[in-house]
């Protein structure tokens, strides 16, 4: 198992991967399955080789096996701040920690931004997984957005999460 940038090269992994995630799990993702199912493959290269964005892959045998983003503010304001979107690891390899892999590999790459304090994030609430996850890894619950997606008629509140970069290499 290793993890690694992904680029353009990626980008029809990426979007399997990332389409499997929109269908297994709803509730976890703000964008749904339908929409980005007719996304062009050029949408998903620009993700990959966006210079906001950061998207790492983790790799079992050569295929992409879980994901995670860094979103970085472009606004002079916010640039100390990052959001960790899109994690999802295929249901075949969970339960073996590369969820928390993943979640350090993006704390270890948003070290090396330079004036970087931040990173923020929200999970569904009642994915205890999701959450102790990200607790094992230094966030904090800060606040809490009702109704946050729906799907069908059911609507899901998102915890809102935080942590602070530490000043020395994770």
């Amino acid at each position: 198992m290793w993890i690694g940038r992904l680029d353009a090269s990626h980008a029809l992994d990426y979007r399997a991967l990332m389409l499997e995630a929109y269908d297994l799990h709803p509730q976890a993702f703000t964008s749904s399955v339908r929409e980005r199912a007719v996304m062009p493959l050029s949408w998903w290269e620009s993700r990959l080789t966006s210079k906001l964005d950061r998207v790492l892959g983790a790799f079992e045998e050569g295929k992409l096996a879980g994901i995670v983003g860094l979103a970085f503010e472009s606004r002079e304001k916010a640039r100390h701040k990052a959001t960790l979107f899109g994690m999802y690891v295929s249901k075949e390899v969970r339960q073996r920690g590369l969820g928390y892999q993943l979640v350090q590999a993006a704390l270890a790459e948003a070290q090396t931004h330079q004036g970087l304090r931040l990173i923020q994030l929200t999970v569904t609430a009642g994915n205890e997984a999701a959450f102790k996850l990200y607790q094992r890894c230094g966030f904090v619950q800060f606040g809490l957005e009702p109704l946050a997606v729906r799907v069908g008629e059911d609507y899901f509140d998102k915890i809102h999460m935080w942590r602070e970069l530490t000043t020395e290499p994770l």
